[in-house]
């Protein structure tokens, strides 16, 4: 049996151990046929070459990410340990810079590798798809580059829109005046607004028109130019609907649509915009489709086993 010895020099190794060594329980989730021991500042291991050899090489990354966010957690720590290769998991390094300094110091940026590759194509590409399962942070990532962009004066205003009927309900059902009708339809687009912007300064922005919450029927008949613009929930959408979005492209404008083709809400034997422009426009020049999944997860780590648990039933079906 060999061993190899990891010493922890520039980082801490009671946040890199996590609390009561959980971290390091993680480590031998992963690595079962080592043994593995956490002293001080070192992690010794004991095993077969191959998989000391793994090991070291997965440890090696886990620091390098720990060193460059000061913080790892369990879906870190799943994303580095079974990532197929090193480009799964890095990408470019500009990628991976605060997008976003939000409300009361909040530094918001990408946190996984997909996430990374999704800001990275927003940077390159006017036009980005972003596909995947709840909680992957496809709308959040999506309005912080928007945010990004209007700071930065790169555009003048952003569009944030979705399909404002859902899972069957008809607006006309509900009280209220339209606003009020459609607010909670647009409600995790202000979610993530109110944590990249303060509160008096977003509701300015909402009221000199600098920042726009629609649903989809008001993009009707308008030229989107200078413009950030996110339609969100993109698999609710019609053929007609997704074609009259897509061609209200104007200049100096940059368009992402996100979607979860698992979760489509619309009448049966009605084909959703989002598969069909997915299909269309995979191989259009300028258009990026960055696909999300469980391993980009950054909500509570019931959602990722909530989110296989289902995969599991659909495809038997």
């Amino acid at each position: 049996m060999n061993e190899i010895i990891i010493e922890l020099t520039e980082i801490s190794p009671r946040e890199f151990f996590g609390h009561q060594n959980a971290h390091i329980d993680l480590l031998k989730k992963y690595f079962p046929k080592l043994k593995i021991v956490a002293r001080g500042s070192k992690i010794k291991a004991y095993g077969d070459d191959e998989h000391l050899e793994e090991f070291d090489k997965r440890l090696a990354m886990l620091m390098t990410h720990f060193a460059k966010y000061n913080k790892i957690d369990e879906n870190v720590i799943e994303r580095v340990f079974t990532s197929e290769s090193k480009e799964d998991y890095t990408t470019a390094e500009s990628s991976g810079d605060v997008l976003v300094h939000g409300v009361s110091g909040r530094l918001i940026k990408a946190q996984t590798a997909n996430q990374r590759k999704l800001v990275e194509a927003a940077r390159t590409n006017d036009m980005v798809f972003a596909i995947g399962p709840a909680g992957t942070g496809k709308t959040y990532v999506g309005v912080a580059l928007a945010v990004k962009a209007l700071k930065e004066k790169q555009v003048r205003r952003i569009i944030l829109t979705r399909p404002a009927v859902e899972a069957g309900e008809n607006l006309g059902f509900l009280p209220g005046d339209l606003k009020e009708k459609l607010d909670p339809y647009m409600q995790p687009l202000y979610d993530a607004l109110r944590d990249m912007i303060p509160a008096e300064k977003l509701s300015h922005y909402i009221e000199n028109g600098t920042i726009q919450i629609a649903p989809m029927a008001f993009m009707r008949g308008r030229t989107l130019d200078n413009a950030f613009v996110i339609l969100d929930e993109a698999q609710n959408t019609t053929h007609a609907q997704m074609k009259m979005f897509l061609t209200r492209m104007g200049k100096n404008a940059k368009f992402l649509l996100t979607g979860d083709p698992g979760q489509i809400d619309l009448p049966r034997r009605i084909i959703s915009g989002l598969k069909e422009a997915l299909l269309v426009l995979s191989n259009v020049d300028g258009i990026k489709i960055i696909y999300l999944d469980d391993k980009d997860v950054v909500r509570h780590k019931l959602v990722k086993k909530v989110i296989e648990a289902y995969k599991n039933i659909e495809h038997q079906n």
